[in-house]
């Protein structure tokens, strides 16, 4: 049997799989507002253009509202961008897992010619060359500016990027009332049918591997990255991806590592489809939908205050 559906079973007899999001996130605030001014400037890329937040809105959904982001010299991405809003809580980063961490994940977009087209001491010298770059890293880090040091002030600026007290955590925490009884019906789908076996734990999905296609095959309708393969080249990664948050899923249209999925209905048919080989009813599917528009939480506090 293939080793990811072994993951099917881990979580069903829990009462509540999924933990709320902390009031309040941990990080340096001084190296966060750091690398609050980094993650928008433009200077990092090659030719001045592209930002950290280009591919990844804020303030917004913290991803993109197109299937793919546009690079340096208008390139088109090649795979949909996760949102960066509480990616502090996935296991990896990136769809493939590539990344262990999130400061070995700000290296990857500046390095992409789809993306920033740099390199990691071009925007060293970049840093360095700026007054006020100079005096805030003296002031934060005992090395100054370096490689490692500028990934470290960005990767704290996203640590901060949590939204909490979505309403669905407002029910964990005992506030009964809070959902819907639609909204209630879809949470109880959410786990009789086995979405909650990989959507689960704090940022309800992030936390595993999962093959996009297990009973029915999943054939890209749009660009075709191959997930996990890409990394390991082991045949059986192949359309193996680490699994996507659902929080504030709502406003991170469109869906998949694809983008394929123009709304939440059509990622939940896909899912059906794909993952379970069922056709679903047109009411299992709005009690779905109403369940994850739950998961929306208060934007991060870090965004409300100046650079």
């Amino acid at each position: 049997m293939y080793k990811y559906l072994s993951i099917l079973v881990t979580t069903l007899a829990l009462a509540h799989p999924i933990t709320p999001i902390p009031l309040e996130a941990d990080y340096n605030k001084e190296k966060a507002h750091l690398g609050k001014k980094l993650f928008f400037d433009t200077g990092l890329s090659n030719d001045n253009t592209i930002s950290c937040a280009s591919c990844h809105l804020l303030p917004g959904n913290g991803a993109n509202s197109t299937a793919y982001s546009y690079g340096v010299n208008g390139s088109e991405g090649d795979i949909n961008s996760p949102t960066v809003l509480n990616s502090v809580y996935n296991f990896v980063q990136f769809w493939d897992g590539r990344a262990k961490d999130l400061q070995d994940q700000v290296k990857g977009p500046v390095h992409n010619p789809l993306e920033m087209g740099s390199t990691m001491d071009d925007v060293v010298a970049y840093v360095k060359s700026k007054p006020l770059y100079r005096k805030a890293f003296k002031k934060s880090y005992k090395k100054g500016v370096t490689v490692q040091n500028v990934a470290n002030a960005i990767a704290e600026f996203e640590k901060a990027l949590i939204t909490p007290n979505a309403r669905f955590d407002q029910y964990l925490r005992g506030n009964e009332n809070i959902l819907t009884p639609k909204e209630k019906e879809g949470y109880l789908l959410f786990k009789e049918l086995g979405c909650i076996s990989c959507h689960n734990g704090r940022n309800i999905g992030g936390n595993m591997y999962q093959k996009i296609g297990i009973i029915i095959p999943y054939r890209h309708k749009g660009k075709g990255k191959l997930g996990r393969f890409e990394v390991t080249g082991n045949e059986e990664d192949k359309m193996v991806f680490k699994v996507p948050s659902l929080r504030n899923v709502a406003q991170t249209a469109p869906y998949l590592h694809d983008g394929t999925a123009a709304t939440l209905e059509d990622a939940v048919n896909d899912m059906f489809e794909h993952q379970l080989g069922r056709i679903p009813t047109e009411a299992s599917v709005a009690a779905l939908v109403a369940f994850l528009k739950t998961l929306s939480g208060e934007s991060p506090k870090i965004l409300k205050e100046g650079l």
